[in-house]
């Protein structure tokens, strides 16, 4: 453990004694320990390295704070009795004074400044997902006219990793929330003796909301990244570049076929969640309330009408769009390190999750106008 003694030779000199090794990651003492424990008064300051050992730059570091100490205090720090080496490499680093102006001035910018760099970021921003919807709607009309460039088996690939890849995942989230809102509900229909409607509330909420909404956060964190993560390794390796050199839309063989995929995957997952979140509610209706399975799942059926089905349906098929959209957007927009490809994902998910959100709010509303 390293360590500096200061001792006092008189009222006007000190000697730091420097013992133990100076190295990179040991504990060592601080500028502003030392300087703390120095008398306001002094004169001189001298250094004894007869007790020290090894050391690396983190003394040089540490003797420049104290020449820097020395001069704005206007005392004599005399650095002879250090190792020989350590003396050169001092003289080395102060043998050629900063140049003025190099160092970036810190400046912290006012709130008109700040608020005005805000909004041209929202404005930049908006902008340049509203460039990706056209693109995107470009591509799909030119599916459907038959004219998209993409491989088929592109698609399958997308397919088999957004749906039957996302099974494990949202068999147990959809089976825990299927029976964490039986329990809810248990709670309070109890205290009425009416746990029978117990499914009649696990069938309203999955169908209608946290089927959906599960599976589009599910899809967000595990899809959505991927999608950001793949294209953004593409931008890194100029794959997306060659594409275009080439000829070939890019939004067309790498966007269109995972947008897909997801389109088609979405409306199977949430029929799944929708299931499994029904036999999660019927595992604590059945096990905890004694409720009889015949009578679970028949008031389950009978309350559950297509229409609050279709509601669900509906949500989550643009969660899914919606997953798809801001994992490739963001994929497109990645920079040129490995560390761009890192925040492309995370803008990924955030940007999923926050539509998602309003996307939810905007359905319900539209629903309860409809009645």
């Amino acid at each position: 453990m390293a360590d500096v003694k200061p001792i006092m030779q008189d009222h006007k000199n000190c000697i730091l004694k420097f013992k133990g090794d100076f190295l990179m990651g040991e504990s060592r003492p601080t500028l502003e320990s030392l300087t703390t424990e120095l008398p306001r008064d002094l004169t001189g300051l001298s250094c004894d390295a007869a007790g020290m050992g090894a050391w690396d730059s983190t003394l040089l570091t540490l003797l420049m704070g104290l020449q820097d100490y020395g001069q704005e205090k206007g005392l004599i720090f005399d650095v002879g009795n250090m190792p020989e080496g350590v003396q050169r490499l001092l003289n080395l680093a102060r043998a050629i004074p900063e140049r003025p102006g190099t160092r970036r001035a810190v400046s912290k910018d006012s709130l008109t400044v700040r608020t005005g760099k805000a909004t041209l970021k929202v404005w930049n921003e908006t902008v340049d997902m509203v460039s990706f919807i056209g693109e995107t709607s470009q591509s799909f009309g030119r599916l459907l006219q038959g004219k998209a460039r993409f491989r088929k088996s592109d698609l399958w690939v997308h397919m088999e990793a957004c749906g039957p890849g996302s099974l494990g995942i949202i068999t147990v989230i959809s089976l825990l929330v299927g029976a964490i809102l039986a329990f809810v509900g248990a709670v309070q229909l109890s205290m009425f003796g009416a746990e029978v409607f117990v499914a009649n509330l696990v069938g309203l909420g999955m169908v209608m909301e946290m089927g959906a909404l599960m599976t589009g956060i599910i899809l967000a964190g595990r899809t959505g990244a991927a999608f950001a993560a793949q294209l953004g390794t593409m931008q890194v390796n100029e794959e997306i570049d060659a594409l275009k050199t080439m000829g070939i839309p890019p939004v067309d063989n790498l966007v269109l076929p995972r947008m897909l995929a997801l389109i088609f995957m979405s409306p199977l997952l949430i029929i799944y969640a929708n299931t499994v979140g029904m036999i999660g509610g019927a595992i604590v209706g059945v096990f905890y309330l004694n409720i009889p399975p015949q009578v679970f799942f028949v008031r389950t059926f009978e309350y559950v009408t297509p229409w609050l089905m279709a509601q669900g349906m509906i949500k989550g098929c643009s969660f899914g769009l919606l997953v798809a959209y801001s994992g490739c957007l963001r994929g497109m927009q990645c920079g040129r390190s490995a560390s761009e490809v890192g925040n492309a994902a995370t803008r990924a998910v955030v940007t999923s999750l926050l539509l998602i959100v309003i996307a939810d709010a905007i359905w319900t509303f539209l629903f309860i106008l409809m009645g």
